[in-house]
């Protein structure tokens, strides 16, 4: 589901910053909460999804064009052994090639259209993640965005172009940690193409069919989403250093306890 989407591109954007260059808290929260929001662009594919309807008829558009692309491509290089289908949802905007392509066009377009691009790209990561997550990341955007607005250096519009640096790479992760969601589904996600697996050059990876997720249902809402809340949480830089010292606290007794054993 989207949630679940946005909920593990927001984990992985928190895994990942330290790696961009993204050293502080509020820029992890920024970085996170803009993968979690590209977490969910590949599914602009589909008339319905979330990406598709938020900003009514221009993202619909959008979502038409889309459609038409991956479905031209799809007729294109399909391999003699991928199915007859109409290379809509879940091909073009599901492959890596998607999300390395979108992220690298990110990074140019943002070095290119200065501040006012990378606020722009800011703003729809953060819309999109709302959209799934629920206003509590508005809140936390909202108290990262004012602690960077008071201690960033005065120079705060330079300051933005550099986080064009790693925003490319948080679109970029975010779409690509979509096809690994879908992946684990019962329609698996051919994220590989165009490398030609087994005749076909849309193979759509997948686990084996035990370990396959359905939709929606018990083990994603009851076991996956909970357990990635958590791991969202304890992601947060300095969290799960406190978490450990707190349990540390709690479970070691006094030393004049220990002294009097």
């Amino acid at each position: 589901m989207g949630r679940t989407h946005a909920l593990t591109g927001w984990c992985a954007g928190l895994a990942v910053a330290p790696a961009a260059g993204v050293g502080t808290v509020h820029q992890a929260v920024i970085f996170a909460a803009t993968t979690a929001g590209f977490a969910l662009l590949p599914d602009l594919d589909h008339p319905g999804a979330s990406a598709s309807r938020l900003f009514g008829w221009l993202t619909g558009a959008l979502s038409w064009v889309l459609r038409r692309i991956s479905a031209a491509v799809y007729a294109l290089t399909k391999g003699p052994r991928d199915e007859k289908v109409t290379g809509t949802h879940r091909h073009l905007s599901h492959t890596l090639l998607f999300a390395v392509g979108l992220g690298a066009a990110t990074s140019a377009g943002c070095a290119a259209g200065g501040p006012w691009a990378v606020l722009g790209v800011l703003l729809l990561g953060l819309l999109l993640a709302v959209g799934a997550l629920g206003d509590w990341l508005l809140l936390a955007y909202g108290g990262a965005a004012i602690w960077w607005y008071f201690t960033a250096p005065d120079d705060r519009v330079a300051q933005l172009a550099d986080i064009s640096g790693w925003l490319g790479v948080a679109v970029a992760v975010g779409c690509f940690v979509h096809c690994l969601g879908d992946s684990l589904t019962e329609s698996g996600c051919p994220f590989l193409f165009p490398l030609p697996i087994a005749g076909e050059t849309w193979y759509e990876i997948r686990p084996p069919k035990p370990l396959r997720l359905h939709t929606g249902k018990k083990v994603e809402t009851r076991l996956v989403f909970p357990v990635f809340v958590l791991v969202g949480i304890l992601l947060v830089p300095g969290v799960w250093n406190w978490a450990v010292t707190t349990g540390e606290r709690l479970f070691t007794p006094p030393a004049s306890q220990t002294a009097t054993q």
